[in-house]
């Protein structure tokens, strides 16, 4: 395990003490968990990201030239010319 050097005021170290001793655990404990959430957090970005461009792409992929363009106007899709 690697040791990590972290500088923070006094009163934000003071406060970290505080709560470290509140949860029955220590600074180092506090730190560590921050940062591994901190890395599954940038991971499951990352997982999400590529799962919307694969759906993007499958969709690209059985609806050929399909588009934004090809939707049908509002009063079309809700047939308001009939119903005036």
């Amino acid at each position: 395990m690697k040791n990590l050097t972290v500088a923070v005021d006094e009163d934000l170290y003071n406060r970290v003490r505080v709560r470290a001793a509140e949860t029955q655990t220590t600074v180092s404990a506090l730190v560590r968990g921050f940062l591994e959430r901190l890395v599954e957090d940038e991971l499951r970005y990352e997982r999400l990201q590529r799962e919307h461009g694969e759906a993007i792409d499958r969709i690209r992929e059985e609806h050929p030239g399909f588009g934004a363009s090809d939707r049908m106007v509002r009063d079309r899709v809700h047939e308001r010319n009939t119903l005036r």
